[in-house]
């Protein structure tokens, strides 16, 4: 969903909001987000999830294109945590379950699934 889709989406929901005020409405919210999180603040949305601003640290990069080592200067980056009812809506609407980065654990759990116990 883009933007564009959002604020027709807030349209539909209240049919008596004319589209300039859906898109006031769209900016404003995500406005006030991207100033908290510049400001440092975490914006919590119950029901939602919650944005931060992570730091990362400075690094050696790679240049894709000709391999050359290049410096990556520390900065701030975005993150998002959906909550739970989030998470549980996408499970359950058919969603695979995430595949687990350590094989050797995937398989362990799978046993004991089966076996029915540890």
């Amino acid at each position: 969903m883009i933007k564009s889709e959002l604020v027709e989406c807030v349209m539909r929901t209240y049919p008596g909001l004319y589209q300039r005020d859906a898109e006031t409405a769209v900016d404003a919210v995500l406005d006030a987000i991207a100033d908290a999180l510049a400001d440092g603040n975490r914006v919590e949305i119950r029901g939602f999830g919650a944005f931060s601003a992570k730091e990362r640290r400075s690094r050696v990069g790679r240049n894709p294109r000709t391999g050359q080592r290049v410096p990556v200067e520390a900065k701030r980056v975005p993150m998002f945590k959906a909550s739970k009812e989030i998470r549980e809506a996408l499970n359950q609407a058919g969603a695979k379950p995430p595949r687990s980065r350590n094989p050797a654990a995937a398989a362990h759990r799978l046993e004991a699934e089966r076996s029915g116990g540890d």
